[in-house]
């Protein structure tokens, strides 16, 4: 789960992470009311969306009055920012962050992670602020910082001092970020976030160390603990079909491909969409749709995968084990008619109730095409999304 920017600076703030204050505003009148209230004389306009870039997109903007902050938050609220990360179609936005303005002397990264390599959560940490960290890994690893936390040790301040002192601060620089880097720990920690990212991490003229952006990124799984953290979620940010599927506990995700997938297990789905590429194909989704799934949930799983206008062709690929093959197989039916199938569609079936399954495809009487295992499965259905096009 992602959260805007402002949310994540109010998060930090409690665990005593530095961040500068700022208001987020929905109209103009909003935007003028928080910029007196901050002072100026200099003020941040942010646009608020869950992408990176947004400065290059012109979604950041600095501003010296009142008048300009409310005239700035006018014009970005409503338009359609397009970053590197958006995609061509941008994203609207919907809100907008008035912050204050601060002294940069220098500009840092900072993040905390899970390093799924050595299973510990892991402080990384650069002097190249302001950069995208893959391009920095790209051309200049050296400037990549590194500290691994011992999970039954947890982070003590050397850990931070290794990292204040990697970065060249200094004097009360120092003690500063060590503060900075145990309140991000204890917010990751306890909040259950699989990312914290501070990029720019700014040093000010006075030598204090503040998240002049922030991003954070949370555990779904967790977020039973957290009904607050969980409240901030903005769907207008998120795939529609993905949270269609989420409300039937279905794990989708939607790709840049043209065959649609449904098959019950994540690691059965992402070798079926290994073996589509394999024989020449692009996966469209990754759909699991469950061990225990219901012919409703299969239905409306298939409803899903044809809401993309990109599918031209789909493989139902099952291994009945929980998962009986002719629940599958009824809801496979059931959905086929429901929205007037017109791609190809072929299905795998193996395991518990297999006849039943299959019969109950046969005897449809739709254009269903078996296959006898996965690599059969992904070789036709390939071949007939290619013979259609």
């Amino acid at each position: 789960m992602n959260i805007h920017e402002y949310q994540a600076k109010q998060l930090l703030a409690q665990y005593g992470v530095a961040v500068p204050r700022g208001g987020v505003v929905y109209t103009g009148p909003e935007a003028e009311l928080v910029a007196k209230d901050l002072g100026g004389p200099v003020w941040v306009v942010k646009a608020q969306i869950h992408a990176g870039g947004r400065g290059k997109g012109g979604g950041v903007k600095v501003v010296k009055s009142v008048e300009d902050v409310v005239a700035t938050a006018k014009n970005m609220l409503g338009m359609t920012l397009v970053t590197h990360q958006t995609g061509p179609a941008g994203k609207e936005v919907k809100r907008v962050y008035v912050e204050e303005g601060c002294d940069i002397k220098r500009e840092l990264y900072m993040s905390i992670l899970i390093d799924r390599a050595t299973s510990r959560i892991t402080i990384m940490a650069s002097t190249e602020g302001g950069m995208d960290i893959e391009t920095v890994a790209a051309k200049t690893p050296e400037k990549i910082l590194k500290v691994g936390i011992d999970p039954a040790v947890g982070i003590r301040p050397f850990h931070a001092r290794k990292i204040a002192f990697g970065l060249g601060l200094e004097g009360k620089q120092i003690g500063s970020c060590v503060k900075f880097i145990l309140g991000m720990y204890k917010a990751f920690t306890s909040l259950d976030a699989s990312l914290v990212e501070i990029n720019p991490l700014v040093v000010t003229g006075a030598g204090d160390v503040i998240a002049l952006d922030a991003k954070m990124n949370f555990d779904d799984n967790a977020m039973f603990r957290h009904k607050d953290v969980e409240e901030l979620r903005d769907e207008s940010e998120e795939d529609p079909a993905e949270l269609e599927a989420a409300r039937h506990d279905l794990n989708y995700i939607r790709l840049d491909g043209n065959i649609g997938c449904m098959v019950n297990g994540a690691g059965l789905a992402m070798a079926t969409m290994d073996i589509i590429k394999l024989y020449g194909g692009d996966p469209a989704n990754f759909l699991d749709v469950g061990g225990g799934a219901t012919k409703d949930r299969v239905t409306e799983a298939f409803k899903i995968i044809l809401r993309d206008p990109n599918v031209e062709g789909i493989l139902v690929n099952i291994f009945g084990g929980i998962m009986r093959c002719d629940v599958i197989a009824e809801g496979v039916v059931a959905a086929a008619r429901e929205v007037s199938l017109n791609v190809p569609l072929v299905v795998r079936l193996e395991g518990t109730n297999v006849e039943i399954g299959k019969r109950i495809l046969n005897e449809s009487g739709l254009p269903i095409v078996s296959a006898d295992d996965l690599a059969d499965a992904a070789e036709k259905v390939v071949q007939a999304v290619k013979e259609a096009a």
